[in-house]
């Protein structure tokens, strides 16, 4: 059974695992590069994860022939979203709440490695209904 506990462990080991690649990488890579490298964490973590996991999208129980895309779904319960970019701006945000809701997924973190320091600017967490209904 899925804890809020849980889920806050899952974040934090993977938001420890950004500042390891930040560390070693510094900023101003591409994001494929970050995507690499935090796969290669997340092995080391021995934490499970599907990469650019495919998303069906349904309407009124029928599935669409649109599909979303998420960088990295950890654990089934973290949805995280790599970023190489200026600033985050709301878009983001919203991509990442939809993900979280497609996949009823407690928990979001937006990931950006073009910053000084991820734990301070580079990164957001979310929440959703499925995080406040665990125990």
């Amino acid at each position: 059974m899925m804890t809020k506990e849980f889920v806050d462990k899952i974040s934090y080991e993977v938001v420890g695992a950004a500042i390891n690649v930040h560390k070693k990488m510094g900023r101003g890579l591409m994001e494929s590069v970050y995507h690499e490298c935090m796969k290669e964490e997340l092995n080391n973590k021995k934490l499970k994860y599907f990469t650019e996991l495919t998303i069906p999208v349904f309407y009124d129980e029928k599935k669409l022939a649109v599909r979303f895309r998420c960088d990295l779904f950890v654990e089934n319960c973290l949805v995280v979203e790599l970023k190489a970019i200026t600033r985050f701006v709301l878009e983001h945000e919203a991509k990442l709440l939809n993900h979280m809701r497609l996949l009823k997924a407690p928990k979001g973190i937006l990931i950006n490695f073009n910053c000084s320091n991820i734990f301070k600017e580079g990164q957001r967490t979310l929440v959703n209904e499925y995080y406040a209904n665990l125990k």
